[in-house]
């Protein structure tokens, strides 16, 4: 009897917690959809609509795209700062590197965190299955708010505010999993002369067709891993 009243307690505290957070949650996700309405009318584009988002390390930027709903070419609709990361620029490649991640993601639902103590947050779903294939570790990758990070992207809580509830509506309207494209820098003719050198490029260069890709078709790339690379668009 003891060990049942202690378990029914922590199922109540569990409980109370969660629903806390959901509480929470619905106030962060109306917050940001209340300020998203003017973007979203003036894109032509509503909260639900497919999404797709790209992250520049070198540039601090977190890009959302909406997909038109009559069609498969995506449209800007805004552009967030990343308040911080840690590390530098090339890929994680083991637990407590401290290095943000690089790559392809998708985020479901189960990755969505609204209890997060760093406002709202998300789970990138490091390490992907590249990374898997690589060895690579590390564990809890994620964008939230705060502008606080160790290995994370971190955001404005106003902006986490709005991507979190841009994504949680892309979900429940049927994107099963947001695709996240975590870019070292934009592959600019510039920086390709400046880093090909670099000893990350033969990584790099495995990312590039996506980010090509896209910049001339807007249209989401198919990425796929063979043989322990990246191929995009096969």
């Amino acid at each position: 009897m003891k060990w049942f009243r202690l378990l029914a307690l922590v199922l109540l505290l569990v409980g109370l917690d969660w629903s806390s957070a959901r509480a929470g949650e619905a106030e962060k996700t109306r917050a940001g959809l209340s300020r998203l309405g003017p973007v979203l009318q003036a894109a032509g584009r509503q909260a639900g609509n497919p999404l797709y988002l790209r992250i520049f390390k070198q540039e601090a930027e977190l890009e959302v795209w909406i997909r038109d709903p009559q069609g498969n070419t995506f449209a800007k609709l805004k552009t967030y700062p990343i308040c911080s990361f840690s590390g530098g620029l090339g890929p994680k490649t083991r637990e407590g590197d401290g290095q943000a991640p690089e790559g392809f993601y998708t985020v479901s639902a189960s990755q969505m965190n609204p209890g997060s103590s760093y406002h709202l947050a998300f789970n990138l779903g490091y390490p992907n299955a590249y990374e898997r294939a690589k060895g690579w570790t590390g564990s809890y990758l994620m964008v939230h708010g705060n502008c606080v990070s160790i290995g994370c992207y971190a955001m404005t809580n106003p902006g986490i505010e709005e991507i979190y509830t841009l994504v949680k509506e892309a979900q429940r309207a049927g994107q099963s999993a947001v695709p996240v494209h975590a870019f070292p820098f934009r592959f600019t003719a510039t920086n390709v002369r400046q880093y090909q050198g670099d000893p990350n490029w033969a990584f790099w260069s495995e990312l590039q067709p996506a980010y090509d890709q896209f910049e001339q078709r807007r249209e989401l790339p198919v990425v796929s891993v063979r043989q322990g690379k990246h191929v995009v668009g096969q």
